[in-house]
């Protein structure tokens, strides 16, 4: 292989392969990236074993071959390259020459032969989402996550549905840690193409890297085929292997109806909670509001520190209510809601409290209170 790639084409992708090539696996070489000459430039790929991407870009090519390159290293060095020209040359016993006329490195390559073969998947009936809105999907929905060594799929994956109603079709993601539900939904007009399908469950550290992917405006390509999640924009393409698993029934806890509704300021209440939970720890995470007569009282107690309260004016004019939350999930939720006043649907000490934006009702937040 000799190729003159641009060090801004070559930078942005190894900076957003890092998340996949910094992950353990049983394989050694997935540290490495894989560049391969193409009629119009050079290909890269990168996996963890689970998602896996691929994309093309213009390079100057002398002569064909493939490469396997650490893909930390290979990033730092273009990171810190002096010119926008960088030279790649494949010598041999895998070695790879990167440099131009006043720097040059060796760097001691793998056989790419070993990497692990990125599935080709053909025939996709892809559908259109705007990139931002698929980042926002994806933000609100991680943000709810388990124990990094829990295994069990509705966990750590992401509830993919796509459902057709009377107005609207809608591509929905669900997520829980078992403590806590995030429903978002992104609404297509009737006419709109959005295939029907299986229910999925998509990894959530797979979306973590798609969202990488889409920092730039524009419609991005997703779809679904042979057990895989699949994302394009432009010459990008990432493909995540589905979860096994079934994701519990979430119907019966996301209804709204007989609870009180209570219109809330989000910067305030957001402020409050984080002021109370300056005091929590490990073993003391929950404080104690107190609905009662138009004011919410939150209270925090942990023996190894002190004590903490704060009150406001709320609209609330059912009967008092004491239960007990963890802040941390409430502050999560608030931090993605983009309406500046939230509503809180609160029933009483058992059921689960519901939060969504004064106007985009696209996203329900859900959580389950603690034991007092």
């Amino acid at each position: 292989m000799k190729v003159t790639i641009k060090k801004s084409d070559l930078l942005p992708v190894l900076s957003k392969v890092q998340g996949l090539t910094g992950r353990r696996t049983n394989l050694a070489i997935t540290t490495n990236v894989l560049v391969k000459t193409t009629k119009k430039g050079i290909s890269i790929s990168a996996t963890d074993l689970e998602t896996g991407f691929e994309g093309f870009y213009e390079a100057k090519m002398e002569a064909e071959g493939i490469i396997a390159i650490n893909a930390r290293k290979f990033y730092e060095i273009v990171r810190d390259f002096p010119s926008d020209d960088i030279f790649l040359n494949e010598i041999e016993n895998h070695w790879i020459e990167i440099g131009n006329q006043n720097v040059e490195y060796h760097i001691v390559g793998l056989n790419p032969d070993d990497f692990p073969e990125i599935p080709k998947i053909e025939d996709i009936e892809f559908f259109e989402i705007e990139a931002p809105v698929l980042v926002k999907m994806i933000e609100k929905s991680v943000i709810v996550s388990g124990a990094t060594d829990d295994k069990r799929a509705h966990i750590v994956g992401v509830f993919a549905e796509r459902i057709e109603e009377q107005k609207n079709k809608i591509f929905r993601f669900v997520s829980t840690d078992g403590s806590r539900l995030s429903k978002v939904d992104h609404l297509f007009d009737k006419d709109s193409n959005l295939p029907s399908g299986d229910n999925v469950m998509i990894p959530k550290k797979g979306l973590i890297e798609v969202s990488k992917f889409l920092e730039s405006e524009g419609p991005v390509k997703i779809g679904f085929k042979d057990n895989n999640f699949i994302v394009q924009k432009e010459s990008e393409t990432l493909i995540i292997r589905l979860l096994e698993g079934d994701f519990p029934e979430y119907g019966d806890i996301i209804v709204k109806k007989g609870g009180n509704s209570i219109p809330l300021d989000r910067h305030s209440f957001s402020m409050m909670l984080k002021r109370m939970s300056i005091l929590s720890s490990e073993d003391y995470k929950g404080v104690i509001f107190n609905f009662e007569k138009n004011q919410l009282m939150i209270t925090s107690t942990n023996p190894d520190i002190g004590e903490s309260k704060e009150d406001m004016d709320v609209e609330f004019s059912g009967d008092p209510i004491t239960v007990m939350f963890n802040p941390k999930f409430f502050i999560e939720t608030l931090n993605v809601i983009d309406d500046d006043n939230v509503i809180l649907i609160i029933t009483d000490e058992e059921k689960p409290c519901l939060i969504e934006g004064e106007k985009d009702k696209t996203y329900l937040s859900v959580i389950m209170p603690m034991r007092i």
